[in-house]
C-alpha cells in the first residue's frame, strides 16, 4: 500500500469510529474531518481541510478501502471504511491496524491499552500474536522495528503508508495519559454526538 498522510489519517479515523462510536457511524464529511483533527489518540496532530479529506476519500475508494454512501434517512453523504474486506482483517486486527495508522509505531503493551475501545484483548502476548498474523502474510501488513534502547518492548508500524514512512516513536505513555486519552476521547465523542444532533435541527 502506498497510503499518503491524509488517507492514512482518513482510514485510520473510519476504523476507529466504526468500532468506538458505530451509533454515529458512517460519518458525514464534517464528522470525518473533526475526527482527522482531534487532538485525543492522535500522533501527530493535524489540521486537514475538508478539501484534503474529500480527496483522500476519493483515493481510497479507487482503492478499495472506503467507500461513501447515503442510506434512506440520510440528508447527506457519508463514508465508511472497506478495510476488513478489502484486507482481510477481524475485529482484532482492525483495531491494531486503525491504532497504528492515527499513532504510528507503538509497542504491543501500548497497542494493547489503546485498543481497548475497540476490542478485548487478554493479555500483551493476544496482541503479539495478532501483529505476528499479519507480519507473516504474503503482503505483509506490519513489521516489529528494532527495540529502541531503555524499552522492554519493540515497536511495532503498519505496513500501508507511502513509502513504510513512519511516525517517530515517541516516548511510552504511562498509564494516568492512557485513562486522560481515553477520557478526552469519550468528550470527543460526545461533541460529534452533539455536533450531528445541530446538523440534524438545521
Amino acid at each position: 500500500m502506498d497510503l499518503d498522510t491524509v488517507q492514512t489519517r482518513v482510514l485510520g479515523a473510519l476504523l476507529e469510529k466504526a468500532a468506538t462510536t458505530p451509533e454515529h457511524y458512517p460519518l458525514s464529511t464534517p464528522a470525518l474531518v473533526t475526527a482527522c483533527n482531534q487532538k485525543q489518540n492522535r500522533e501527530p496532530v493535524t489540521d486537514f481541510g475538508e478539501p484534503e479529506v474529500l480527496d483522500a476519500i476519493r483515493a481510497l475508494r479507487e482503492s478499495g478501502l472506503a467507500r461513501s454512501v447515503k442510506r434512506p434517512g440520510d440528508r447527506v453523504m457519508k463514508h465508511r471504511h472497506d478495510a476488513g474486506e478489502a484486507l482481510k482483517l477481524d475485529e482484532v486486527e482492525q483495531a491494531l491496524i486503525a491504532v497504528l495508522l492515527l499513532r504510528g509505531a507503538q509497542t504491543p503493551g501500548e497497542l494493547r491499552s489503546r485498543t481497548e475501545r475497540y476490542v478485548e484483548l487478554a493479555s500483551t502476548e493476544d496482541v503479539e500474536a495478532a501483529l505476528g498474523g499479519l507480519a507473516a502474510r504474503e503482503e505483509p501488513l506490519v513489521r516489529r522495528l528494532e527495540r529502541v534502547p531503555g524499552q522492554k518492548e519493540s515497536r511495532w508500524c503498519d505496513l500501508l503508508r507511502e513509502g513504510d514512512a513512519l511516525i517517530p516513536a515517541s516516548a511510552p505513555s504511562s498509564p494516568r495519559a492512557d485513562r486522560l486519552a481515553a477520557l478526552e476521547a469519550e468528550v470527543a465523542a460526545l461533541r460529534l454526538e452533539v455536533a450531528e444532533l445541530r446538523r440534524l435541527i438545521d
